[in-house]
């Protein structure tokens, strides 16, 4: 007859799972590996999770808000325009 009991790691995947982790899989050059697993480190040391969030947010995440059009005008983008004309350059008759 079979081991029935679950293994360490399925138990110990478990337990994190209770405790509100999740597993992500990611997938980064080689030379930003070490710095991946050094931020999901820090996010999980409750010494520095709060500041290291806040730190992400800050830097990061912010930076998607807006759309693409907010990003371009952020961008030292001078004497560029990124606004259109609403006449398109024809006569229609309906």
């Amino acid at each position: 007859m079979g081991n029935t009991d679950p293994s360490p790691v399925t138990q110990w995947r478990k337990r994190r799972q209770r405790q509100g982790f999740v597993r992500v899989e990611v997938q980064v050059r080689k030379e930003d590996a070490r710095l991946v697993r050094d931020v999901a480190t820090a996010l999980g040391d409750p010494t520095r999770e709060a500041e290291t969030r806040a730190l992400l947010r800050e830097k990061i995440a912010s930076a998607r808000s807006g759309g693409l059009k907010a990003l371009l005008a952020a961008a030292p983008l001078e004497g560029i325009e990124i606004d259109r004309p609403r006449d398109f350059g024809r006569e229609l008759s309906l």
